[in-house]
Formats: structure tokens, C-alpha cells, sequence
């Protein structure tokens, strides 16, 4: 990745724009997205702006039930059981989906978790990294052969300003000793982006390409691990509960930057870079605030996302991908 590709195109569309502002006059009709996380947050607002526009969307859930409910009035939708901690729960979710299509347009990695309690499992593996990474990274490898068939497809993974926080930790990626939430949240945001830079090389000549994003700051179920008491002094929220955050979003402005990434033509041949505010994002500086925005070498360096794409083939036994 080179500072020359990861610059600002000079989108239409800025911080304020919002899903309808992005799908606005889009004919999806035909096209076959999957969004995880697709029943809530900014999950929802995908989902409902992907169908809206005419495409046939899939939603892998891990609460079948509760999904359902969320999506009853939109058309053209359909829920999927999965489990994104539980990588023979996706291989099963992911047989299902391709039981049902024969191509995919998009993929859409939006589910996630945020500062979690320390949690294990599988093998023993680090909660989050687990759910925001490893899962997704399963799912994506078990679905290439329908991205490959749409010859065009567009994969986008909901990263964030996070992985500033923390890059991949080689010597303890699993936090086996020493377990701290946030930097267990940018180490698995940092992997997303560096999962979507591999994603892009491997998958380009298939003519499936490969995004992320950080979505911006907004208040969804994603802090529900998280106490009132610690969003009020992060100065997110006041004593009720209701936003006071400087530059907080709407869900809908929240998924404008993803949808923006799955249907712009600024970005036709395209791919492996980080992406806010319905542009591409600057390299930031190692000394330049998170809420400064932009994005962090170490998170595009092909070196380390090749390393962690073999990581993570060997920790969770995906398919590798056409060489």
C-alpha cells in the first residue's frame, strides 16, 4: 500500500450524508449482499438500504429470532443462524448461503463487539478478536467462490478509528496474559483493516475487491458491554443516556460510509484501502489523535496483513483462497 493510493478522491458525499443520501436513484435489483449484524445498529440501516434499492439480502444472525422480528417489514430479506465466535457455526452458515445463491455481490462485515469483559472461546481464543476478525475472516473464506462468480464483487469490513489503539500483537494476539479491553478492540480492528488489504491482493484479479472503513462515532447496541457510568465520562452521553458526544452520527449517517464503499463508481478498480466519511481516509501520523481520523500505516502494511491472513488460516482451517 502506497500513501499515493490512500488519499482523499473528493467524494460528493461528506461526514453528514446519510444511507438514503448514498443509495439515492441505485438499482441493486438482482444483486445478492449478506450483512452481518444486519438486524440492528448500523446493521439495519444496510440492510434496509440494500433492500430498498432491490437487493436480495442475507442476514446471518447469531439471535435467528430477534432478527426476524427487526427485519419482518423489510422485503426482500432473509435470516441466516451464525455465530461469529463459533467458526463450525459460519462454515454451517456459510454452506446454507451458498446453498441458496449462486453469486455474491457483496459481503458486508458490520457485526462487532466493543470493549468486552475478557472472554474465551473456541481454542481459547480472545473474544473480540474472535468475533471481529476471526469470524468474519471464516465467513469470507468460506463464501469466495460465490464473490469470485459476480465478477465484480465488493467486500466491506466495518473497521474503526480504533485501531489506533493498538496493532496486531504478535507475541499475544489471544491476550493470554495482561487482558486490557480497549486494546484487545484495536488489535481486532486493526485486523479487520489488514485483513481487507490481503482480501484485495488475493481477490483482485476474481474482480472481487476489498474495503474498510471506520464508520464514524455513533451509539448503538456495539457499548452495550460498556456501563452508562463509562460512556457519561468518555463525555459519549449524558446522565440519561441521550447523545452530547461532539460529531456523534445517526445510524444512518453510520452506514453511509459502508454503503458508499459497496456502490460508488470512484471506487471501480479500487481496493485495499481505509475509507471515512464517504471517502478515502489519509494516512495519519503515529502521533495524530484517534479522533483526528485517518488511518495508521501499520494497518496497510501488506507484510503484516499477509502474516495475519496465514495466522488466521491456521487458527480457524478456512479454505485458502485461488493463488
Amino acid at each position: 500500500m502506497t500513501t499515493t493510493v490512500q488519499q482523499p478522491l473528493g467524494s460528493p458525499f461528506s461526514a453528514a450524508a446519510t444511507a438514503e443520501d448514498v443509495m439515492a436513484g441505485l438499482d441493486l435489483s438482482g444483486a445478492a449482499a449478506v450483512v452481518t449484524g444486519g438486524y440492528s445498529g448500523l446493521g439495519l440501516a444496510t440492510t434496509r438500504a440494500l433492500a430498498a434499492a432491490g437487493a436480495r439480502v442475507v442476514v446471518p444472525a447469531r439471535r435467528p429470532g430477534i432478527a426476524r422480528a427487526a427485519l419482518a417489514e423489510v422485503k426482500g430479506c432473509e435470516v441466516v443462524p451464525m455465530d461469529l465466535a463459533d467458526p463450525a457455526d459460519v462454515r454451517a452458515a456459510a454452506a446454507r448461503i451458498s446453498d441458496a445463491l449462486d453469486r455474491l455481490d457483496l459481503l458486508m462485515a458490520v457485526a462487532g463487539v466493543m470493549a468486552t469483559p475478557e472472554r474465551r472461546v473456541g481454542p481459547g481464543w480472545e473474544g473480540q478478536f474472535a468475533a471481529n476478525h476471526l469470524g468474519h475472516f471464516t465467513l469470507a473464506c468460506a463464501l469466495y467462490p460465490l464473490l469470485a462468480a459476480a465478477g465484480g464483487a465488493r467486500v466491506v469490513v466495518n473497521g474503526s478509528a480504533g485501531h489506533a489503539l493498538s496493532d496486531i500483537r504478535w507475541h499475544d494476539p489471544h491476550f493470554r496474559t495482561g487482558y486490557d479491553k480497549w486494546l484487545a478492540y484495536g488489535q481486532s480492528k486493526t485486523a479487520n483493516i489488514l485483513f481487507a488489504v490481503h482480501l484485495d491482493a488475493l481477490g483482485r484479479d476474481d474482480g472481487v475487491r476489498a474495503f474498510a472503513l471506520h464508520p464514524g462515532k455513533i451509539i448503538t447496541g456495539l457499548q452495550r458491554e460498556m456501563t452508562l457510568r463509562e460512556q457519561v465520562e468518555r463525555g459519549w452521553v449524558d446522565e440519561h443516556g441521550k447523545v452530547i458526544g461532539a460529531d456523534f452520527k445517526t445510524p444512518s449517517q453510520g452506514a453511509a460510509t459502508g454503503l458508499w464503499a459497496a456502490t460508488s463508481p470512484l471506487l471501480d478498480g479500487r481496493g485495499g484501502v481505509y475509507l471515512e466519511d464517504c471517502d478515502v481516509a489519509r494516512v495519519a501520523a503515529p502521533d495524530t489523535p484517534m479522533d483526528e481520523g485517518g488511518v495508521r500505516a501499520y494497518a496497510l502494511a501488506p507484510g503484516s496483513a499477509a502474516r495475519l491472513w496465514d495466522m488466521s488460516l491456521a487458527a480457524t482451517g478456512a479454505p485458502p483462497l485461488p493463488r
